[in-house]
């Protein structure tokens, strides 16, 4: 599918809310067949004792479901962009059900630290943190989170618990945005394929710079991406050495915001959902929500950030954020403060020191 720059995005992927909103097609339930491939692959891995860091795609097999997997990682990468997969049981105990999300993500891709702490597995909740904008991490709090885009191919949210009420999920599509700005306003689709300074929310590494450039909306070989986050360019500019945003850029950011609420799709999540996103092409949201006041009540996500094979070259100026821009390489994520990226590095540095 190749796609021109400043033309109208005929895809899949450029779909609006309203017209998947009473649709049911991006959810797909598991079958008794794949959920009896799961166990029998979760009491694989503990006859051998394998701690779920250590556990791979051979050592996980997942005979016929595998395919379907193929299948969902395509439907991300050229449909829409995105899938809820229902019905995962829970009765699990929380080891064997990192056991088994981690399984799963390893026919999709390769997991990516999700920031500094090197995390891999995250669990999205709320640490009752106030914390400076500039070192925010959403996820982490109660609060809602704008529109926006992880550093990663795709990104993987297993519910495990909902809030008490609030926490809906929020998702777009950035094509539908893209042929909005085309429509609504054309003067200013430039402004989104111009650089923008992003904070590094605090992942930057010694002599590192706060900020970089990048631009919003990017082609390379046909290819769209649209992958960035608003709030980390709000955030940069509390850095006196990042440019002020120019008048058009204030612009085009207000009508991305409107945009985004205009062509949304929202989703509750119920527990054992799964939501996998491609990060180039789906902007996710999440309303502020109220938790519980057990512990073992509240609002607790599953996040896997994987790098996958299939994924799409990316333009010039990803390269900070993704390392390789080339199509299907081992990309994305954050550097740890230890200095590995990806799980395979974490792995190969493990068995050296034994």
């Amino acid at each position: 599918m190749h796609i021109e720059k400043h033309r109208t995005i005929e895809a899949p992927f450029a779909w609006k809310g309203i017209d998947l909103q009473s649709s049911t097609e991006w959810i797909r339930p598991f079958s008794s067949c794949e959920l009896d491939e799961i166990d029998a692959a979760l009491k694989a891995v503990k006859r051998r004792g394998l701690n779920w860091l250590g556990v791979t795609r051979e050592d996980f097999p997942l005979p016929e479901f595998a395919k379907e997997l193929a299948r969902i990682a395509r439907e991300l990468e050229t449909g829409r962009g995105m899938i809820l997969l229902r019905g995962l049981p829970l009765e699990y105990s929380p080891e064997d059900l990192q056991t088994v999300y981690w399984g799963i993500g390893t026919h999709l891709g390769t997991a990516v630290s999700q920031g500094g702490r090197g995390e891999l597995l995250a669990r999205v909740e709320d640490e009752l943190k106030e914390v400076e904008n500039t070192k925010l991490r959403g996820s982490k709090t109660a609060r809602a989170l704008p529109f926006h885009g992880d550093r990663c191919d795709v990104v993987g949210l297993l519910c495990v618990r909902k809030a008490k009420s609030g926490g809906v999920s929020r998702i777009v599509a950035a094509a539908a945005i893209h042929n909005e700005v085309l429509r609504r306003r054309p003067d200013l689709i430039d402004v989104f394929y111009s650089d923008w300074h992003n904070s590094r929310q605090g992942d930057e590494r010694p002599g590192e710079s706060r900020a970089y450039p990048k631009p919003i909306f990017g082609f390379r070989d046909g290819h769209f991406t649209g992958l960035f986050s608003p709030a980390y360019i709000r955030f940069a500019q509390e850095f006196p050495e990042v440019p002020r945003l120019t008048q058009a850029q204030e612009e085009a950011l207000e009508l991305f915001g409107d945009l985004a609420e205009e062509l949304a799709l929202d989703m509750s999540f119920e527990p054992g959902d799964i939501q996998l996103l491609n990060n180039h092409l789906i902007y996710h949201a999440r309303t502020r929500y109220e938790d519980h006041e057990e512990e073992e009540k509240k609002r607790l996500l599953l996040r896997l950030w994987l790098s996958v094979p299939g994924s799409r070259p990316l333009p010039s100026g990803y390269e900070l954020l993704f390392g390789s821009i080339e199509a299907g390489a081992l990309r994305g994520g954050v550097v740890a403060r230890e200095g590995w990226r990806f799980v395979t590095e974490l792995r190969a540095r493990q068995r050296t020191r034994v």
